[in-house]
């Protein structure tokens, strides 16, 4: 029996993940984004910024970037931020266990 971290929640199988291509997952309350681009997942939260909607993982990747589909934004993949300045999406923590992909998100007051 494979030992999951705590915190973490499984999200998907490794092989559900398409290159360059994103799927949604909530874990909990929390909507989240999740991306394989060369063999490295990320997982970012899937609420725009601007427009408050959950369509971050259906944004086009370039660059080690996420490009929000509503204004074309980039979002980091690594850290979630929104180009050189300090915010923009949180990014959760992934883990590969044998063939499953796991998240740890964190839920977070929204202050818009």
């Amino acid at each position: 029996m494979k030992e999951v971290p705590e915190g973490f929640t499984k999200v998907c199988k490794l092989n559900e993940l398409k290159e360059g291509l994103g799927k949604r997952a909530m874990i909990d309350e929390v909507d989240v984004a999740i991306f394989k681009v060369e063999e490295k997942v990320y997982a970012l939260q899937n609420v725009c910024t601007h427009q408050h909607a959950p369509i971050i993982y259906d944004g086009f990747i370039e660059d080690g970037k996420v490009y929000c589909p509503a204004h074309d934004w980039g979002f980091n993949l690594c850290d979630g931020k929104l180009g050189g300045k300090s915010k923009g999406l949180d990014s959760y923590e992934v883990k590969i266990i044998g063939d499953d992909v796991y998240v740890k998100a964190f839920s977070k007051k929204m202050n818009w």
